[in-house]
């Protein structure tokens, strides 16, 4: 079997040079990408802010016209369409400036994440960040309580990495994992967004991907739709892990996953991925 025969989602989650910790720019990705088998890619670099909220992780302002230009010349790859997303922090007060930003340029797929658990202006513009606490209910209850607040902001289609505090920090126990991610999942549901399997997991702590299949499987229970995001931050990882993130879908219950094109949300059969 060839590479291109194994029917790849398509990947909605990679990064680029701007953000500053990772390689390549969308041409890259697309080779890559096309190379491992995908048709279809998304490129959802970091989003700026219009504030010192973690410059050194994100692009600027004026970045963004080259970003766009990257994305249409990625599209110069015979057999691979390249959309133009975006991943958006949830920070207190984002949503005044996301609201009209995210209005003023024509996304594709807009991914909602939280990397930090506080943003505190009057302290030097300071962040907390997931790591820095060994409450693990504590950490669980603060992110998932921004997690609610992001589905409410209607911002977004999809969340990333959903339970990201285990790559920093031991899964708790069951019940804190109930208690703090089902209503997250309720207003997610509330909200009509999806949420992505992010398969960087498997290169991370957890060697699982993000979320559980336990989670996921909470989340089939609420019809809420999936995509697939490698996460990648080097091109040769576009589509990685999608077997393992395709099989962990299909045990949790679903049967459909999501595709995207100008926000708006097709629902399209999951099939395994042949070996």
């Amino acid at each position: 079997m060839t590479t291109s025969d194994r029917r790849l989602p398509p990947d909605y989650h990679s990064h680029t040079i701007l953000c500053k910790h990772a390689e390549g720019i969308p041409i890259d990705y697309a080779r890559s990408a096309k190379a491992n088998g995908l048709t279809s890619m998304t490129s959802t670099e970091h989003a700026p802010a219009p504030e010192p909220f973690s410059p050194g992780i994100r692009m600027t302002l004026d970045d963004f016209g080259l970003y766009h230009q990257w994305i249409r010349e990625a599209n110069s790859v015979e057999g691979i369409e390249v959309l133009l997303g975006i991943e958006a922090d949830y920070y207190d007060d984002c949503e005044p400036f996301l609201e009209k930003w995210l209005a003023e340029h024509p996304f594709d797929y807009v991914l909602g994440s939280v990397h930090f658990l506080a943003y505190h202006r009057d302290r030097d513009h300071s962040l907390e960040g997931i790591w820095d606490s060994d409450d693990l209910e504590d950490i669980w209850s603060r992110y998932f309580a921004r997690i609610q607040r992001l589905a409410d902001s209607g911002l977004y289609d999809v969340v990333a990495h959903l339970d990201l505090p285990k790559k920093y920090k031991p899964v708790p126990d069951g019940a804190i994992i109930e208690r703090t991610v089902k209503p997250a999942l309720d207003r997610i549901a509330e909200a009509k967004m999806g949420i992505e399997i992010n398969t960087s997991g498997f290169i991370h702590n957890p060697d699982e991907q993000y979320p559980s299949v336990t989670i996921l499987s909470w989340a089939c229970e609420r019809g809420i739709p999936i995509s697939f995001g490698s996460d990648s931050h080097q091109p040769q990882r576009m589509g990685a892990g999608f077997d393992r993130g395709v099989q962990a879908a299909l045990e949790a219950g679903y049967t459909e996953r999501a595709e995207y094109r100008g926000r708006e949300r097709t629902m399209v059969p999951l099939i395994a991925v042949p070996d």
